[in-house]
């Protein structure tokens, strides 16, 4: 029997990052194809900001784009090199 691709498992991973005096955060990684327009985050009251994505198991890369800088998740150390020879962090996503 095949797997269905509706019926895969995923998890409900969420990301923060704290930037106060950020005026727009994105979300990108390997699971939007790098889009920083893909997964807007929300600001709180305290500015910091989130994203909830629910993704498959599996190590996925990501980083943020902070007011169209592209920044590394300083809260996350687990991390890998990439083409343009800085870093992207990796979440484990484990069900």
């Amino acid at each position: 029997m095949r797997e269905n691709s509706l019926m895969r498992k995923t998890k409900r991973i969420q990301f923060s990052f704290k930037a106060a005096g950020a005026k727009k955060v994105s979300l990108v990684g390997e699971f939007n194809n790098w889009n920083p327009d893909a997964d807007p985050m929300q600001k709180d009251e305290n500015g910091t900001w989130t994203k909830v994505k629910m993704l498959s198991p599996g190590n996925k890369e990501y980083k943020f784009q902070v007011d169209d800088e592209w920044v590394h998740d300083p809260e996350n150390l687990r991390v890998c090199s990439n083409c343009f020879g800085t870093l992207n962090n990796v979440a484990r996503v484990v069900l």
